[in-house]
């Protein structure tokens, strides 16, 4: 009987033969189901090997207000990149596979602190386990930003990696599909929708949903769908995240090389022009970074004190009251009473407020503790 791995090797050779277009489309995204729900059973299988004490890793701890992945193959000037926006040296050699295990840095830019991640280069392969592709890809899928750091000089670089991250369950510069699928009792498989929905046949989700064990589930959904939505959704693993490509050693390119490196990536996606070596594009770089992590800034007025206008908390545009506990310290959450809001959040000056509060840019926040 084939392994699991065979088995999706199989579909993927399937898939890569079929023809696309609209009337396989259906055909394809049956397939690519068949392929997730082995994924998971994998991952399963994996993680109670892990469990049992077999395998080996490297973890990064998270640090500072974001973290940024370096993404790229060997020796496209990740490590020299790193260097210029952190000021850390990453250990490197005039040959591939120099950088050995993830380095972090700290880019420190508009009073946020970043970690930006120098991970060993990807290859062909990655998403499979080659080259420690797994282990690098969970710390790319644990990060804020993804930067693909490319070559001009190289002309596949950019859709073999972003092909790895795509399998790896990474859908970058996307919007997570309005996709909502909840199983049931009984009933079958119920396909609802709230607009119109030209990608897709009813018939051919109800096959997919089956494809993943499910006998009878609710399908909704609220925005234009394909059947890889629908994948992913059953998939539950997909991350969605911001990328942008930075092309490096422009020093050293011409402008058709320039040209020929802007024509492999996807229309919209953000293109940065920099080179390590001179510093050409590094403060742009860094002003990008900070813009696109959409930070903002809470001001703190201590139990009793007066309010610091000048040094704002730096957060990201997603956080709670218990997010800023947590960032300023753990026995802020095991002694919190309540705290006060004054500003865009607050539906009046200095509202009570509990920890699941989402606060807003411009905010002054005073966190009452148990003493």
């Amino acid at each position: 009987m084939a392994t699991i791995r065979e088995q999706i090797a199989a579909l993927e050779e399937e898939i890569h033969k079929t023809q696309k277009n609209k009337a396989t489309n259906a055909h394809i995204g049956k397939l690519k189901a068949k392929i997730a729900a082995l994924k998971v059973k994998e991952e399963k299988a994996a993680a109670h090997s892990k469990s049992s004490g077999g395998g080996d890793g490297f973890e990064v701890k998270k640090s500072g207000d974001a973290s940024v992945a370096l993404v790229g193959f060997p020796s496209v000037g990740k490590s020299s990149l790193i260097s210029r926006l952190t000021g850390v040296d990453s250990e490197t050699g005039a040959f591939a596979f120099t950088t050995l295990t993830c380095i972090p840095g700290v880019l420190e830019h508009n009073g946020a602190k970043i970690q930006i991640l120098d991970l060993p280069g990807l290859i062909k392969g990655a998403a499979d386990g080659k080259g420690r592709g797994k282990e690098i890809l969970n710390v790319i899928r644990a990060s804020d930003m993804v930067l693909y750091v490319i070559d001009p000089f190289q002309d596949s670089h950019f859709n073999v990696l972003d092909s790895e991250l795509e399998r790896a369950g990474m859908r970058l510069n996307e919007s997570k599909p309005q996709v909502f699928i909840n199983k049931t009792g009984r009933g079958g498989i119920i396909v609802r929708s709230t607009c119109a929905q030209p990608d897709v046949d009813f018939a051919d989700i109800q096959e997919i949903v089956r494809s993943f064990g499910i006998v009878s589930a609710e399908v909704t959904m609220r925005s234009r769908t394909t059947h890889d939505h629908i994948v992913d959704t059953l998939a539950g693993n997909c991350i969605y995240s911001k990328a942008v490509v930075v092309i490096n050693k422009v020093d050293l390119a011409t402008e058709a090389d320039m040209s020929r490196a802007r024509s492999m990536i996807p229309d919209g996606w953000p293109i940065l022009p920099v080179s390590a070596k001179t510093g050409q594009g590094i403060e742009e770089m860094k002003d990008f970074i900070f813009d696109n992590l959409r930070f903002m800034r809470v001001f703190l007025k201590p139990q009793g004190g007066e309010a610091d206008l000048v040094e704002p908390l730096i957060i990201k545009d997603t956080s709670t009251v218990q997010d800023v506990c947590v960032k300023l310290h753990r026995d802020f959450v095991r002694k919190f009473r309540y705290a006060r809001v004054k500003g865009p959040s607050a539906k009046f000056d200095w509202q009570r407020v509990g920890l699941d509060h989402l606060l807003k840019d411009g905010d002054l926040l005073s966190i009452i503790v148990r003493r």
